[in-house]
């Protein structure tokens, strides 16, 4: 697609910030202000078009995925402007603008005289466990998790876990990440069993690390929130089991976020987090598992990574017709090359590309 100043692309897109492959600059006030308070609840009228109102929360990993593609949405692009839609170059057939596009194959009608999509999409941030909490409770639409829903809701009964409906949106491999002062210090290669003895409190100093050429230092163990899918994801694939205990943790934070900025404010500190978060002040290391090594920007997404994750935007019950022509986008060629490669994501390969889009209502739409 065509290169436009950054400005522009700030502009239509609401605020939100394309990230590199790494580099996640994610901005949590990209949602258009009169649409979506930070719970995914409508806090003002979408304008003409816009009186009806899909919403999404919960994983913070997600979010840059479902708030990009909102974007996206709520800004319906001609299909002329071929740096946000331009349909052809995905074999779309279509004069239409973006959300109309979409709209149209579940059966919504364009909106008469201006540019507003047939109904707008307001997209929350919190973690996992929260967004498919309130799914259940019918308070949201979408449930955003980056964990499986039946680790997050461990206690669900079947027919509970059952009544989810699960949309794997695209890959996320988690990198460990180190404050830059432990990295300059030689520490740029870790071994899972270290990484477990530092969660696990049995690795409480850098000094213990055979790289590390620093004077003592504690550790500082981050880890996510008990909930987040994150710190569910992490525990199940790296410990073993989702509720592992993990007394080594020092500090826990809602948020990738969050994690990113202690970590890049730290100048001892060990943490987990989602690879679309990963910049230049919280460096990646290098991880052994198994006599393999995965190296950021390299194979952290290669079959047999411990810590790669299935990202889900799930449904309740069944999946609406706006549900699924909002999911339908982000599911095709066009969202998986807009919303989540850019965001710093693997997009679906193409078997399981085709597999979740066949789940959707209207499964022979293009």
């Amino acid at each position: 697609m065509s290169e436009s100043p950054v400005p522009r692309r700030a502009v239509l897109a609401g605020g939100a910030c394309i990230a590199s492959s790494l580099a996640g600059c994610i901005s949590t006030s990209a949602t258009p202000p009169d649409v979506a308070g930070d719970d995914g609840t409508d806090e003002g009228g979408g304008g003409s078009g816009g009186t009806e109102l899909l919403k999404a929360g919960g994983s913070s990993t997600v979010y840059p995925i479902a708030n990009e593609a909102s974007s996206y949405w709520n800004s319906n692009p001609p299909a002329s402007d071929e740096e946000y839609w331009g349909p052809s170059e995905y074999g779309i057939r279509t004069d239409e603008r973006l959300a109309d596009y979409w709209g149209s194959l579940y059966g919504f009608d364009a909106a008469s005289g201006d540019s507003a999509p047939p109904f707008r999409v307001s997209v929350g941030l919190s973690h996992s466990g929260t967004g498919l909490e309130k799914l259940r409770n019918e308070q949201i639409d979408i449930g955003n998790s980056s964990a499986p829903v039946a680790a997050e809701l461990s206690d669900a009964s079947q027919e509970v876990l059952d009544s989810f409906v699960n949309h794997v949106v695209g890959i996320d491999a988690q990198p460990i990440v180190v404050s830059q002062a432990i990295y300059d210090a030689g520490v740029t290669r870790l071994t899972a069993e270290q990484v477990r003895g530092i969660y696990t409190g049995e690795i409480e100093n850098w000094s213990a690390i055979d790289s590390y050429s620093g004077p003592d230092k504690e550790i500082q163990a981050i880890g996510r929130a008990v909930g987040s899918g994150t710190d569910t994801a992490f525990r199940a694939n790296l410990l073993g089991d989702p509720e592992a205990e993990m007394p080594g943790v020092d500090v826990r934070k809602g948020q990738n976020q969050q994690v990113a900025t202690l970590v890049g404010q730290s100048n001892n500190a060990l943490a987990y987090m989602a690879l679309a978060f990963v910049d230049d002040t919280t460096p990646a290391v290098t991880l052994v598992v198994d006599g393999t090594e995965y190296e950021p920007g390299r194979n952290l997404g290669a079959e047999g990574y411990p810590l790669a994750r299935d990202l889900h935007m799930y449904t309740w019950e069944d999946t609406s017709e706006k549900e699924a022509a909002f999911l339908r986008m982000i599911l095709s060629d066009y969202g998986q090359q807009n919303f989540v490669v850019p965001t710093g994501y693997a997009r679906l390969p193409d078997e399981r590309q085709r597999e979740q889009l066949s789940k959707l209502p209207g499964s022979e739409a293009n």
